[in-house]
């Protein structure tokens, strides 16, 4: 089983997310770099993954809507694919100090 770090924070954009995707997931050459080409290999790649995204409300803040499908896809995918595991690991805040 492979053990996918995915880090939201390096997500700034759409060209740099796709190629984060496409080195951390290794897609294949032909990949599209976009969410339909994705979407296709994600689906039908069998290779049992757990893919963990850390810091994924930064995928929002930096993508904005486009980071907002690119969560719902994930979302989407795992119950298509029960080969992938999705894990959203979130940063804990801490309560600030009660004067």
């Amino acid at each position: 089983m492979q053990n996918i770090l995915l880090d939201g924070r390096t997500f700034v954009d759409k060209a740099t997310t796709h190629t984060l995707l496409k080195d951390k997931l290794d897609l294949p050459e032909h990949y599209g770099r976009n969410l339909d080409a994705l979407w296709d290999c994600l689906n039908t790649d069998f290779t049992e993954k757990i893919i963990t995204v850390q810091h994924p409300q930064a995928i929002e803040e930096n993508l904005g809507r486009y980071g907002k499908s690119l969560l719902q896809l994930f979302d989407e995918v795992k119950e298509y694919n029960d080969a992938l595991t999705i894990v959203y690991a979130y940063e804990m805040k801490e309560k600030e100090a009660e004067s």
